[in-house]
């Protein structure tokens, strides 16, 4: 009979984050892959755990997730930890569990902290609708792309960010984006734990000569809806409607009805685009 792959989430900072049962299955299984041993090391350390480790990281988990689906299938269970939070997050882990998928053997998750949904909890930015992408390219053209595909989304945008990087993704963030409200959470969980809010713009002011350290979550408020059905749409809805006679009252109702719209942000475009006319 083939063993069991857990997929075990760890603290993302704090030590104290780790549930009850994540520690039994720690203890219980055969093996422990873990992206960086001499880490997980000090966290079975801390809780007086003594079972085996290997190393299963981005540079070996084409090769080594073979090994590891062999081993399950001849009965042994292995835990799949990474570094912080939860494996195959913006870690590795999505190949071992799409093989060990493929070759019958179960699958079972022991959830825990993720670093976007510790963010998103507490950003104070709509958390029923969001969308996670992971780290954002490192190349500024690749970035850039990236983020005008993401300028029409509606939802609220949560992104990972290396420190190095996060000066150079905000100023990319603020150019496409504009002056939306952004939480960026840092060392979260850790003991400089900190939240900075506020528009784009204005975080980015907060951290001039800043030398940031720990990695980032970022939080973006998502497109005005306008925005999502597209401007220029819209715009050509509030000609049309003011030709025919409407006031922009009216306009802002029923576009705002029709398109699921803000009337408010329907109002200010058509009050701005009826006055360049007039003028």
């Amino acid at each position: 009979m083939a063993g069991v792959l857990y997929v075990v989430a760890t603290p993302i900072g704090n030590l104290e984050d780790i549930t009850l049962r994540a520690l039994r299955v720690l203890k219980e299984v055969d093996l422990i892959a873990a992206e960086d041993t001499r880490h997980t090391r000090h966290l079975l350390e801390h809780y007086g755990v003594k079972t085996a480790l290997t190393s299963y990281h981005e540079h070996n988990e084409r090769m080594k997730a073979q090994s590891l689906v062999e081993r399950l299938q001849r009965g042994e269970n292995i835990a799949l930890v990474c570094d912080a939070g939860t494996p195959a997050i913006s870690d590795p882990g999505y190949r071992l569990v799409v093989g060990a998928l493929a070759a019958g053997v179960r699958i079972v998750p022991i959830p825990g902290p993720a670093a976007l949904a510790a963010a998103v909890s507490a950003s104070g930015l709509p958390s029923d609708r969001f969308v996670f992408e992971g780290f954002l390219p490192a190349k500024a053209q690749e970035r850039k792309k990236r983020l005008q595909e993401l300028r029409d989304e509606t939802r609220t945008l949560v992104f990972y960010e290396a420190p190095h990087r996060l000066k150079e993704a905000l100023g990319d963030l603020a150019q496409i984006f504009g002056a939306r409200a952004l939480v960026a959470a840092r060392e979260l969980t850790k003991l400089h734990e900190e939240f900075l809010r506020g528009t784009i713009p204005a975080v980015l002011e907060q951290l001039a000569g800043r030398d940031v350290k720990g990695e980032i979550v970022l939080v973006v408020e998502g497109a005005p809806a306008s925005l999502a059905v597209g401007e220029k749409k819209i715009e050509e809805e509030i000609r049309r409607l003011a030709a025919a006679g409407l006031g922009i009252k009216a306009i802002a109702e029923l576009l705002g009805e029709n398109y699921g719209i803000a009337k408010r942000e329907v109002y200010r475009l058509a009050l701005a685009l009826l006055k360049k006319k007039s003028e």
